[in-house]
């Protein structure tokens, strides 16, 4: 019984720390799918986790603090399709700057306006941070070990941003291959050319993808800093970013197998933190520096020799030059 519930315990983390893995690569998704490399996600969910934490901290409301991360994050986006869009710059240099002068400028404004040592305020209670939400009877749903257990600690005791970006991948797989814009999106990702001759912008159809993909990581870094934390820290993104653009290209950029390898790295992650300081058989404690490298050694692992053919969009890091 104890390893059952160390199994459903050990899942439960895994669903926690793979929400902000599964927003950033669903927002890659839609980005890198209309043609436009989604190596930004990084910068923009950190710009997200501080604004949205700093808003939070100052206003006390959660929801204001969300509005603020989709928002800052909008605009990073915003940035990024002005300088890869419409000026068509190189798409890789542009996502990169976007990361570095978000890395410098979230600590740096925390700690003029904070003077926290580049930290946020810790929020707290209800009203600042996104809490779990505890479903009908999982109290007493506990007591049944079997289901009660999966239902009282797996399915309850999560908060709404969980429960967003799990109905978000059926969501996002409905617009993709269901509605006549998921259409208009992977054909300008393929071929930009025939979407032109049929009469529909192209720079429009890459704004709404990358701006799309800018509010999903809006809420990734707000989940990061308002939900699995109480406040914006340094680089608290940690490489989240990359890992989910990894997942998105072992998922060959479908969102059901992304969501898959998203759960993959979170649970190596999940595991990684419940191996710290446990002596294993044959083996001794296993150093810390190695159980924190696991997600990225995976990742490492997986791209170079588990992904088969991986074919990106046609277009994916092309600029288009309207033919006159």
């Amino acid at each position: 019984m104890e390893t059952y519930t160390l199994i459903v315990l050990l899942l439960a983390a895994t669903i926690r720390v793979g929400t902000p893995l599964v927003l950033a690569a669903l927002a890659g998704l839609f980005s890198e799918r209309a043609g436009v490399i989604a190596l930004g996600l990084e910068g923009m969910m950190l710009g997200a986790a501080f604004a949205a934490a700093a808003v939070s901290a100052v206003s006390g409301s959660a929801w204001l603090g969300l509005a603020a991360g989709v928002g800052a994050a909008s605009l990073l986006a915003l940035l990024l399709a002005f300088a890869c869009v419409t000026h068509r710059g190189d798409q890789v240099v542009a996502a990169m700057a976007i990361n570095i002068m978000v890395a410098g400028l979230a600590p740096t404004l925390a700690l003029a306006w904070f003077d926290l040592g580049g930290q946020t305020p810790q929020l707290e209670g209800a009203h600042q941070r996104f809490t779990s939400l505890v479903w009908p009877w999982a109290l007493q749903a506990r007591r049944i070990p079997v289901p009660g257990l999966l239902y009282a600690d797996l399915l309850s005791g999560h908060n709404l941003i969980v429960y967003f970006a799990a109905a978000l991948v059926p969501a996002s797989a409905w617009v993709l291959y269901r509605t006549r814009f998921g259409l208009r999106l992977r054909a300008v990702g393929e071929n930009p050319t025939a979407v032109d001759t049929a009469g529909l912008s192209v720079t429009g159809l890459r704004y709404q993808a990358v701006l799309i993909s800018g509010a999903l990581c809006g809420v990734a870094g707000t989940y990061l800093s308002t939900a699995a934390s109480s406040g914006f820290v340094h680089d608290m993104t940690a490489g989240k970013g990359y890992l989910a653009l990894a997942a998105l290209i072992f998922g060959k950029w479908r969102p059901w197998p992304t969501l898959g390898a998203c759960l993959l790295f979170a649970f190596t992650d999940a595991l990684a933190s419940r191996l710290q300081g446990v002596a294993l058989p044959l083996v001794g404690v296993i150093p810390v520096q190695f159980i924190l490298a696991l997600p990225y050694m995976l990742t490492v692992l997986l791209l170079a020799g588990f992904v088969g053919q991986a074919v990106a969009p046609r277009a994916i890091g092309r600029p288009y030059t309207k033919e006159k």
